[in-house]
């Protein structure tokens, strides 16, 4: 594939994310669309490495240190999402406006 083709790819999936999370409300759609916008970013990144350094492992290496920071956070986010949902009750941001205890 082309770097052209890549950075459309990765555009359209940052343009996906973007639009999930922004009118959805529920705490799953709006991580997904975080996952989407930073898989985006991923692939311009990693297609960008590959075309200027000729597909050296270091850019392969920051793709695999991105995939676990982006495992860490979702994990992170749904463990927030359960935990406010056991509290609250709330499946959508609009029964969480205020989140005082």
């Amino acid at each position: 594939m082309t770097l052209d083709v890549l950075m459309v790819i990765a555009a359209a999936l940052v343009g996906v994310g973007v639009y999930g999370a922004v009118s959805q409300q529920s705490f799953v759609m709006i991580m997904m669309g975080i996952e989407l916008i930073i898989n985006g970013a991923l692939l311009s990144a990693v297609a960008l490495w590959a075309h200027a350094a000729g597909g050296a492992p270091k850019g392969q290496m920051l793709g695999v240190v991105i995939l676990t920071v982006m495992a860490v956070e979702a994990a992170l986010g749904f463990a927030v999402m359960v935990g406010i949902y056991r509290v609250r009750k709330a499946d959508i941001t609009e029964k969480t406006k205020r989140l005082r205890g």
